[in-house]
């Protein structure tokens, strides 16, 4: 089904079980693993997969598309991703750096990566950037998106993110020669 399917049968309540279902099997892979370049872990990426549909369904009816759906869902879920490691970071009234280290850690102790060294390596040094230029590298580089896009999910120019992206490969192959 195209989006604007989804879109209408979601409008029709008989349809609705039926739509959000194809929604989910339509971009249910892509958020997570968007969402698991964000929090690491694969239990925490499920958790917050979910969060977002949830999110996404309870607010289905009042999306206007003046963007596209898969922008829109992956905006919910980058902050949904975002905010689940904030929560963290208090609750267990740490530092966001401490988070970070945390993350690095999962990089080599779960049994969800299956990586080579330079995979690990790489996942490494994009904990050692600033949050929106990991974001940014992610959606660009994993994801493949259009900085048309990733501006309309990060809220930001598209010069900005084209800086971003530049300075956040600057910092990984500064982290890989070094390390």
């Amino acid at each position: 089904m195209e989006d604007k399917e989804i879109l209408q049968a979601f409008k029709v309540s008989s349809d609705k079980g039926f739509a959000f279902k194809k929604l989910v099997q339509e971009y249910q892979e892509r958020i997570y693993w968007h969402i698991r370049k964000i929090v690491i872990s694969h239990d925490d990426a499920d958790d917050v997969v979910q969060e977002t549909f949830i999110k996404v369904y309870k607010n289905l009816d009042s999306f206007r598309e003046a963007s596209q759906l898969f922008t829109w869902i992956y905006r919910i879920a980058t902050n949904e991703a975002l905010n689940h490691l904030k929560k963290k970071q208090r609750k267990q009234a740490i530092s966001i750096n401490d988070v970070y280290q945390e993350l690095e850690n999962h990089l080599t102790q779960g049994v969800q990566i299956d990586g080579d060294e330079i995979q690990i390596k790489l996942q490494k040094a994009l904990l050692k950037l600033p949050e929106k230029q990991r974001l940014v590298f992610n959606m660009r580089y994993f994801d493949d998106l259009k900085y048309d896009d990733i501006a309309e999910i990060t809220g930001t120019s598209v010069g900005a993110l084209k800086a971003s992206y530049h300075l956040a490969v600057k910092k990984i192959e500064e982290y890989l020669e070094s390390n």
